[in-house]
């Protein structure tokens, strides 16, 4: 079947290690979107070391909406994840994992959801067929936190099956394990409309998870980093500003508990604390330290007004083209 030039509607699929599941996969998709819309699947290949790429090669040939993308080695899911969307065609992306738990079949209810007017629609999974200690919980305390921290009222971060706009995935670019923050890092670079539907979740039936509690410390400091986004992005000088307020305070802390003693003499001070060093050295390393964060607010300062210039000159031009 040709592939038209720009299909209306991608769906990428990162693999590691999914021989069995991709066969079953392409035909759910197939069955759930059929010919009423035009459409590709992009599988992305994270260094599968069964055989994944063997099997995708075939399927690819026999029919041309499939695309397959090959990277070199085990990368993780988020850079699988983002190599698809770089190669993915349509004005509309779906995401979902390659296991068979999500659903293809709800992959027109995300897309009539952002037909509504979001930019973004993510799935959460009602009855979720996975382990209660090592994954459920975890997951329902992990977007507790991330809730709180960002805002965002999302109730299932961790669930890859989610739909976006073209225009939104051209304005992010993941790394680490930030496919798990997707809905929070579009609100706080792309100020994106989110919603959220509920979605079918089934058990694996092939392989093992590839993911336990061994990934904690790392999403925690993902999440910190899209709370560092969230809060200071349009104004980096605040966070450096409290940096340097806080090593002032501590600057002056130390300054006290070194002049105290002068204060309350009332005979001659002990020549030890009159030629110590640290106590007024600590204090000097603060206000070195304030002045060094107070320049790299400024200097981040400056970098932001330079884009947004920058921005405003390629608005102005495309306009002037397009007029």
């Amino acid at each position: 079947m040709p592939l038209p030039v720009v299909p209306d509607l991608s769906i990428v699929v990162p693999l590691y290690n999914e021989e069995e599941s991709i066969g079953p996969l392409v035909d759910a998709v197939r069955d759930a979107l059929g010919a009423a819309v035009s459409w590709e699947l992009v599988l992305v290949d994270d260094g599968s070391g069964d055989a994944t790429v063997q099997r995708a090669q075939s399927l690819a040939a026999a029919d041309g909406r499939i695309v397959l993308v090959e990277l070199a080695r085990n990368y993780g899911q988020t850079q699988a994840m983002q190599a698809g969307f770089d190669a993915a065609c349509g004005r509309l992306v779906v995401s979902m994992d390659g296991d068979l738990q999500n659903d293809p079949r709800d992959i027109p209810l995300l897309i009539a959801k952002l037909d509504e007017g979001y930019d973004l629609v993510a799935g959460y999974r009602m009855r979720r067929q996975d382990k209660m200690i090592t994954r459920k919980i975890p997951s329902w305390v992990a977007n507790r936190i991330i809730i709180w921290l960002t805002g965002v009222r999302i109730r299932d971060n961790g669930c890859s099956l989610k739909a976006y706009r073209r225009e939104l995935l051209d304005q992010l670019h993941l790394y680490s394990d930030m496919h798990r923050f997707l809905p929070a890092l579009a609100a706080a670079t792309a100020n994106a409309r989110i919603a959220e539907v509920p979605v079918r979740h089934h058990a694996r039936r092939f392989g093992t998870s590839k993911y336990g509690l061994s990934r904690i410390a790392k999403l925690l400091a993902d999440l910190l980093t899209i709370k560092m986004i969230a809060s200071f992005r349009e104004s980096p000088l605040a966070m450096f500003g409290f940096g340097a307020l806080a090593s002032v305070v501590i600057a002056m802390a130390f300054a006290a508990a070194w002049l105290w003693p002068f204060a309350q003499r009332t005979g001659p001070l002990d020549s030890a604390h009159v030629n110590a060093y640290v106590l007024p050295g600590s204090a000097l390393l603060c206000v070195a330290l304030a002045a060094f964060l107070t320049m790299l607010g400024l200097i981040a300062e400056e970098a932001l007004q330079k884009a947004r210039f920058e921005e405003r000159d390629d608005r102005i031009a495309a306009r002037a083209v397009t007029g």
